[in-house]
């Protein structure tokens, strides 16, 4: 990443570091949980030499860029404010956005609500409408059914931290796990290469995340319930590349460390009231979706999201499946997902 342009950008209150690659139309590139800007080093380049600009921003509370402690400071409103003010310091109109896991709610969100601002949308893993706080396809029509947790992403009529707690009730969930301040931040800062070496491989096509139904939730943290990962290098991850990670994470105080993506974990009911007047709202502008074949999400959601997706995204062009890749499946297929990527571009 050396060799493209390390920008510190002011942005809705805070300063965001951002990478960035060639000149032209802006394709921001918006990361998850774990993940970094750097989590699209494989795309950057590519993108930058189709002769457009790329930039790949770590998201608040990540990396080189700021990390309130506050999870308010965390909900829909806040971070598609960060991705506008980036656009606004770049004197950009629009931008196509590009979104993995976490960053896939964002730049859903972005299509939605600021439509004018999104040119196009790439969805990555998480398809529309299944995230953390989303109504499951069904928009406003989504009947509430509390005593009846249907999976992780979207319950319809239920607050996301019911969900949760509903399946918590049976095993340990991470997501439930998340949401008391404290337990999660000393835990996994306590040992966070461990936690990254083994949450990576938990996500990627050879990992089992969802052995954690095997653990109760009394007493038990997220790294009771990630197995050991296999020593590095790994097929799609190298030694220095993943010392880059740890590093980036790291440099921050305990209670920072990993603020970001729990965070993220804490606003799902805040977010689920702000999208309640959007339930209904389709994506109107052109939309490419990627998954790894093998995405434990993919496993986690109803088996017609996607389809569910394709009725919500009229423009949806190509759906890629990649086979033999998991959740990360930009960094463990970077030449299909370049491929894909470059098709949609140009065909804008």
């Amino acid at each position: 990443m050396s060799t493209f342009r390390q920008l510190r950008l002011k942005s809705n209150g805070i300063t965001l570091a951002v990478t960035s690659a060639g000149s032209g139309t802006p394709v921001v590139f918006c990361h998850g949980f774990p993940g970094l800007g750097y989590s699209f080093r494989h795309q950057l380049p590519v993108v930058a030499q189709a002769g457009w600009q790329a930039l790949a921003p770590d998201q608040r509370g990540y990396g080189d860029s700021d990390r309130p402690l506050d999870p308010a400071l965390y909900d829909a409103e806040y971070v598609m404010a960060d991705m506008l003010g980036l656009l606004d310091a770049l004197e950009a109109r629009s931008a196509v956005f590009v979104g993995h896991d976490f960053g896939a709610q964002l730049v859903c969100n972005l299509a939605v609500r600021r439509p004018e601002r999104v040119a196009a949308v790439v969805i990555m893993s998480c398809p529309y409408d299944f995230d953390l706080a989303g109504r499951g396809g069904a928009g406003s029509r989504a009947a509430a059914r509390p005593g009846e947790p249907q999976g992780a992403f979207a319950v319809p009529g239920v607050r996301p931290s019911e969900a949760f707690a509903a399946i918590a009730r049976h095993h340990f969930f991470h997501m439930h796990y998340f949401q008391d301040i404290g337990p999660a931040e000393r835990e996994l800062a306590a040992r966070p290469r461990e936690f990254l070496l083994r949450l990576m491989h938990a996500l990627s096509a050879d990992g089992r995340l969802l052995d954690w139904s095997q653990y109760p939730s009394a007493g038990t943290g997220y790294l009771d319930v990630l197995a050991p990962a296999p020593p590095l290098p790994w097929r799609w991850l190298s030694v220095d590349e993943f010392e880059h990670m740890v590093s980036a994470y790291t440099r921050a105080p305990e209670e920072a460390m990993f603020i970001g993506g729990l965070n993220s974990y804490r606003v799902a009911d805040r977010n689920w009231e702000l999208g309640a007047q959007y339930a209904d709202a389709d994506i109107t502008q052109p939309a490419l979706f990627i998954a790894g074949a093998e995405d434990v999400v993919l496993k986690m959601i109803p088996g017609d999201a996607i389809e569910s997706m394709r009725r919500r995204v009229p423009q949806l062009r190509e759906v890629v499946l990649v086979p033999g890749a998991g959740h990360f499946v930009q960094q463990e297929a970077p030449e299909a997902v370049n491929a894909a990527l470059l098709r949609f571009l140009r065909g804008l």
